[in-house]
């Protein structure tokens, strides 16, 4: 697929991208996510929970912290604005759900996205789902397992049929078991987005870590930089093929 024949196909995607946390969809996809604005294309976002943490530090600190569920929310409510997303929303608040998506029923988790969430399978209808690849992130491992049921093959008529189905990626996938490592597989350029990914991270304040941290800005750069060396371009996003049907 080479450029023009990939704006084109991108240009008329419906993208429903489904994130486990705020700032998931700009480890995983944002350049894709600007790429496919820039050519007229739609974009929604489902992020599944949004909670007060406590979490090791940031950029310069050491220890845990309180990071809170308004400074989170409104994080990436900056981002949705510099991506330009058309529609997003949370499935769950507080911290019942947060990092514990894993005690949620899968039928649950599946029947918000396919079809009871605001902006569930059904409802926005979407030609591409970009969902996360399995880590050891227990929440990460729950929503992806439930994407794969929602978007499941399904007799014509019956439901809304995704025909694109991909997994984004994260900068700490590399930390999984060998019979799980992420494997990219459809490669998208996003050479001339890398500047408003970076910055999407940046507007992720809470999340920013030091540069020897492999999810930090620099990290993502370098992660972003490389996926692009595998296809021969400046800086591109890798993502692992469930289903794609042309």
């Amino acid at each position: 697929m080479d450029h023009v024949n990939g704006d084109e196909f991108l240009a008329r995607q419906r993208v429903l991208v489904i994130a486990p946390h705020a700032d998931d969809e700009t480890y995983g996809c944002a350049g894709t996510i600007s790429r496919v604005k820039s050519l007229g294309g739609a974009i929604y976002v489902i992020v599944a929970s949004v909670a007060s943490i406590e979490q090791y530090g940031g950029a310069q600190e050491s220890g845990l912290r309180t990071v809170t569920a308004d400074t989170r929310l409104s994080e990436f409510e900056s981002v949705a604005e510099l991506l330009k997303v058309d529609d997003w929303e949370v499935l769950f608040s507080g911290s019942e759900r947060h990092m514990a998506l894993d005690t949620v029923p899968r039928r649950e988790l599946v029947r918000l996205l396919e079809r009871d969430a605001r902006l569930s399978i059904d409802n926005v209808r979407p030609t591409m789902v970009l969902i996360p690849a399995i880590s050891y992130n227990q929440d990460h491992e729950a929503l992806f397992r439930a994407c794969v049921t929602a978007t499941r093959p399904c007799a014509p008529g019956d439901r809304h049929f995704v025909p694109h189905v991909l997994c984004y990626d994260n900068t700490s996938l590399f930390w999984t078991p060998e019979r799980e490592r992420f494997t990219p597989n459809l490669f998208v350029d996003i050479s001339e987005f890398l500047q408003v990914k970076l910055q999407a991270m940046a507007l992720h304040a809470s999340q920013v870590k030091d540069p020897l941290y492999h999810g930090s800005p620099e990290g993502l750069a370098l992660q972003s930089r490389w996926r692009g060396k595998e296809v021969s371009v400046d800086s591109a996003e890798g993502f692992a093929t469930m289903r794609v049907v042309l």
